[in-house]
C-alpha cells in the first residue's frame, strides 16, 4: 500500500500546485486588471499600516506567482513569496476576520510552504528544464 501511495506523490505535488496557483492567480486578477482595482489595493494596504508600495508587490506576487505554481515554473521562489505574501495577510487581516478567513488564509500558506521544502514535483517545467 505503502509503494502505491509513494507512486502518487507526483500527483500530489502537481494538485498541490494546482489548488495554490489557481486560488493566488484569481485573487491577484481580482486585484490587478479590473480598471483602478490596483490602485485600491494599494490603498487598502495602506489603511492596514504598510507601506503604498507594498499594496503592488502583494498584488502582483498572487497574480505572477499565481501563474507560475499553475506551470510549475520557479516554483520554490513563487512559494516563498506567497507564503510571506499569506503570513502578512494572516497577520494584518485574517486574524481579525474570524475562524473561516483566517483558516483558508494559513491552508494556503501551508501549501506554499510545503512547495518550498519538497519542489515541484516531476510534474512540472521546473523538472523538465531542469531546474529543480
Amino acid at each position: 500500500m505503502t509503494k502505491w501511495l509513494n507512486s502518487l506523490q507526483p500527483f500530489g505535488a502537481f494538485l498541490m500546485r494546482l489548488v495554490l496557483g489557481v486560488s493566488m492567480a484569481i485573487h491577484g486578477y481580482q486585484k490587478v486588471v479590473p480598471n483602478g482595482a490596483l490602485h485600491h489595493h494599494a490603498h487598502y494596504v495602506v489603511s492596514l499600516g504598510l507601506p503604498y508600495w507594498l499594496g503592488y508587490v502583494s498584488a502582483f506576487t498572487e497574480l505572477i506567482g499565481g501563474a507560475f505554481l499553475i506551470l510549475g515554473l520557479f516554483t520554490r521562489l513563487a512559494a516563498v513569496l506567497v507564503a510571506i505574501n499569506m503570513l502578512v495577510a494572516f497577520a494584518t487581516v485574517g486574524i481579525h476576520q474570524g475562524f473561516g478567513i483566517y483558516t483558508y488564509i494559513l491552508a494556503l500558506a501551508a501549501i506554499a510552504l510545503m512547495l518550498l521544502f519538497y519542489g515541484a514535483g516531476s510534474l512540472s517545467l521546473d523538472r523538465k528544464i531542469g531546474f529543480s
